[in-house]
């Protein structure tokens, strides 16, 4: 349509447009390739610009700051031996009275079993 002469795509290119989310869907996936095809200086297909990273639902940006207390508090513990109160408790380490922290830990679901820790869901 614009004749150029495209013979490939970079494999770096192709990873690219098969790992992003294309949350614009075919029109989107269109726009790109056509704006990769009209700025082609070459038979190597790249892109003019550069494409959103994926989300990663994993990822600390995406973890709550509930969820980060959590975890803290939970390798505060496991650290400790689940020791609360006293000069090498959990509750001194984290800077909190022992009773603030077993609420805390309440709040969170917290809680040692025989086979491990159990964090339940704090969701309503």
């Amino acid at each position: 349509k614009l004749g150029k002469n495209i013979l490939s795509i970079s494999p770096g290119v192709l990873e690219a447009l098969k790992d992003h989310t294309w949350p614009g869907n075919i029109r989107e996936l269109a726009n790109v390739i056509e704006r990769a095809v009209i700025n082609c200086k070459g038979s190597v297909l790249r892109l003019a610009d550069q494409l959103e990273k994926p989300v990663d639902h994993d990822s600390p940006a995406n973890i709550t700051i509930e969820e980060i207390e959590r975890q803290h508090i939970i390798r505060i513990l496991d650290h400790g031996g689940w020791i609360i109160e006293g000069e090498n408790g959990a509750a001194k380490i984290l800077g909190l009275k022992p009773s603030t922290l077993r609420t805390r830990m309440a709040k969170l679901g917290i809680h040692r079993t025989k086979r491990g820790v159990a964090a339940g869901s704090t969701e309503s």
